[in-house]
């Protein structure tokens, strides 16, 4: 008999399109350039986030927007994933949804994570499912103002009420979450790769003492940038 899931691990991802992705990295990058970067991360953190999932329990979903694109992407991502296409006129909604249907298969620890976090780690991901043993909501930060990694307990209505393009986003969602009654811890802040300055810090990152492990979470994405000369 399997066991059932300790949890859900939960990727937002959108479908690799020039001019629809990355787009504040244009320029310096082309269109074209942003896309490909985005598609070799968007490999990295699936085929992350599946072994992660594997590792602690966790049932592993892609949620694709927009919806049309789900079949496209099914075909690339590692087979443990579940893909579902993502419903909501924006990302909040989005996000409310996610986790709405992940909480509706039965499970009552919700992670959803970003596909612009390629560093984000196993470490990370245990420490917030560990969290949910005692609070409602932990969020891990990124350095935009943002968070790249968010999990829950229950379905949240209310908590993503707020724009989620703003350098308040982290903010206004504690607040929603205090207003609601949602005991809320933040863990330590990572960064996404958003604009061509995030590249930096991913250099600095593998030239690190955590380099062999950024290599490890991300090698399409390094490969790309090297072969590319995309480096700033």
């Amino acid at each position: 008999m399997t066991a059932r899931p300790r949890g859900v691990l939960l990727v937002l991802a959108k479908q690799p399109a020039p001019g629809r992705v990355k787009t504040r990295m244009v320029p310096p990058l082309s269109p074209q350039q942003a896309c490909d970067l985005y598609c070799e991360m968007l490999q990295d953190v699936l085929i992350t986030t599946s072994r992660i999932a594997v590792e602690l329990g966790l049932a592993p979903i892609l949620a694709v927007h927009p919806p049309r694109a789900a079949s496209a992407l099914a075909r690339s991502a590692p087979t443990e994933f579940r893909i579902v296409p993502q419903r909501g006129a924006d990302l909040g909604e989005r996000m409310e949804w996610a986790i709405r249907e992940a909480a509706a298969s039965g499970a009552d620890r919700i992670l959803l994570r970003g596909s612009d976090s390629p560093i984000l780690d196993r470490e990370q991901i245990e420490a917030a499912l560990r969290c949910l043993d005692d609070v409602d909501l932990v969020l891990s930060p990124d350095l935009g103002s943002g968070y790249n990694l968010l999990g829950v307990r229950k379905p949240t209505p209310g908590l993503f009420d707020h724009p989620m393009s703003s350098r308040t986003v982290l903010e206004d969602t504690l607040a929603n979450a205090a207003a609601l009654g949602i005991r809320a811890v933040v863990q330590r802040a990572s960064f996404d790769i958003d604009t061509a300055s995030d590249l930096d810090r991913l250099a600095a990152a593998r030239a690190s003492g955590c380099g062999a492990s950024v290599a490890e979470l991300c090698p399409r994405t390094l490969s790309f940038l090297d072969t590319e000369g995309l480096w700033p």
